[in-house]
């Protein structure tokens, strides 16, 4: 069975590094991407499995480029690690097509369950946000 295919985006600089260190032991990252429109040309370049990409990026923000991967028939499941604990982003984040939304704050705990969850077709939230009701 191969592994699945992750695309990261994150403007942060340590950020990526971070995340394929989590990643490595289960899945394969195929591209680090730094701002949303590099973000969309190697998603459909690429066809990764998983995307898991920042809100807060140059150019388009995470959100604009799932928008516009939603747009063009892309099929892979995006995942939001973000800083934004806001409900509105978390709602707006799922109806782009979003399958998971991380808090930063929770990565170690909650990044490796939420790609599983959105390889699988269902929703993961950071726990601390739905607890408070946000999602």
């Amino acid at each position: 069975m191969s592994k699945v295919r992750i695309l990261l985006a994150d403007d942060h600089p340590h950020f990526p590094e971070m995340e394929e260190r989590l990643l490595q032991q289960e899945f394969e990252v195929i591209g680090k991407v730094r701002d949303g429109q590099a973000l969309f040309e190697e998603a459909m370049r690429l066809k990764p499995d998983v995307i898991v990409a920042d809100i807060s990026m140059p150019i388009l923000s995470g959100i604009e480029a799932a928008d516009r991967l939603k747009e063009s028939g892309c099929n892979s499941r995006i995942v939001f690690l973000t800083v934004h604990s806001d409900p509105d982003f978390v709602r707006r984040c799922l109806s782009a097509g979003a399958f998971g939304y991380v808090a930063k704050s929770r990565i170690a705990n909650d990044l490796v369950p939420a790609i599983r969850e959105a390889q699988a077709g269902n929703i993961f939230v950071s726990r601390h946000l739905t607890h408070r009701g946000e999602a």
